[in-house]
């Protein structure tokens, strides 16, 4: 069954162009190297917070992908441009 990895954070106006890059380059290299990543979206709140989902095609795989990201430097990198980061999973149970 899918699942989303759902991040919710702020980002300094400043930073915004290189989060965009890093997080480009973070998500080719997870798709590269864990299987099951579908779907990803970037969204900017009315509050100007930043809701960012990943969709996986399971669960599993979206655990693997979560251990496999501790050794990879950019995920730090890229989440230090961020500001109250915070993150939920979250499994779908119906769609349209």
């Amino acid at each position: 069954m899918p699942v989303l990895r759902v991040h919710n954070y702020r980002v300094d106006d400043a930073d915004l162009d290189t989060l965009l890059a890093q997080r480009a380059a973070l998500i080719a290299g997870i798709r590269k190297a864990v299987p099951g990543l579908t779907e990803t979206r970037l969204a900017r709140l009315e509050d100007g917070t930043y809701l960012d989902t990943w969709r996986w095609e399971s669960a599993e795989q979206m655990l693997a992908a979560l251990g496999a990201s501790q050794g990879i430097p950019l995920v730090a990198t890229t989440m230090s441009l961020t500001v109250d980061p915070s993150a939920s999973n979250a499994e779908i149970i119906d769609e349209h």
